[in-house]
């Protein structure tokens, strides 16, 4: 689902902290956009100031400068606040990202002049509960991961749908993912790749043992529920975060999220299946791109 382009009058710049030419590209960008007579604040993913201006209201726009996970983590500030993000790309894949580095000074006028269209994709929630106790909730961008931890063994994840007992996954994981995030872990590890205008919930087992071994495409409706059995020890990650560590019988809880992440876009709504292939056969963490 597409949206009109609205009017820009606030927007905040954000770098990647360990990416050193960031901070000082975003400062260039910040000169650059203020020159046009807008309020433009700038500074690192965690900038507590800039995260109250879009909490807030107070900020029309986020540029952020780095990678996919740059985009992430913007993605969890502005998906649940509804401000638009303009990704420009200064990581090594950038698959999320719509501009070069080398292209911005072109194309942030457009972006003034609101030619532009903003791109709505879907976002998850999860909540785990101990005993029946909610211990925490979670906005996802990518993907929700309930898997082993350092112990080399499998897991037992019973798994249900909406309520009704679908199978019991012994294995090392079992990622619910976003239709942006079919094309991250999820793609690693055989799953299909899904358009990102979709609005559904991906299931795909990692390494399942004598299990259903295929991925299953749930629609936005859907509730999907882990519950983990183990011996040992077993986490869940959120978009690749820090591991939250879960013991026997807690459960994982994933559904759509009420926001959706807001990216915004000058190229044709085509761009996806266009910008696939060279993506897919060009990886540039290989060393190998041509």
């Amino acid at each position: 689902m597409t949206e009109k382009a609205a009017t820009i009058q606030r927007i905040a710049i954000l770098a990647h902290p360990q990416i050193p030419e960031a901070v000082p590209e975003a400062a260039t960008i910040a000169a650059f956009l203020q020159e046009y007579g807008l309020h433009v604040s700038h500074g690192l993913l965690n900038d507590q100031i800039i995260r109250r201006q879009v909490e807030t209201k107070r900020c029309d726009v986020v540029i952020a400068l780095g990678g996919d996970g740059t985009m992430l983590r913007a993605g969890h500030m502005c998906g649940p606040n509804g401000v638009p993000i303009l990704g420009i790309n200064m990581g090594r894949f950038g698959f999320l990202m719509e501009i070069q580095q080398n292209q911005w000074r072109e194309t942030l006028p457009r972006l003034l002049s609101g030619d532009f269209w903003i791109e709505n994709r879907m976002m998850l929630c999860a909540e785990r509960s101990r005993a029946g106790e909610m211990l925490g909730s979670w906005d996802i961008v990518n993907e929700a991961v309930v898997s082993r931890g350092s112990f080399v063994r499998p897991v037992h994840l019973e798994t249900s749908v909406d309520g009704r007992f679908l199978t019991t996954y012994v294995a090392d994981g079992l990622i619910a993912s976003t239709p942006t995030g079919s094309t991250a872990y999820a793609l690693a590890v055989g799953g299909p790749i899904l358009p990102p205008e979709l609005r559904t919930i991906l299931l795909v087992p990692i390494a399942p043992h004598l299990s259903i071994d295929r991925a299953i495409v749930f629609a936005e409706g859907s509730s999907v529920s882990i519950v983990v059995h183990t011996a040992h020890q077993a986490v869940l990650s959120i978009d690749g975060q820090l591991p939250i560590e879960l013991v026997d019988g807690d459960c994982v809880k994933v559904f759509a999220s009420h926001h959706s992440l807001k990216f915004i876009r000058f190229q044709d709504p085509g761009y996806f299946y266009r910008n696939l292939t060279p993506h897919m056969n060009q990886n540039p963490s290989t060393g190998n791109s041509r």
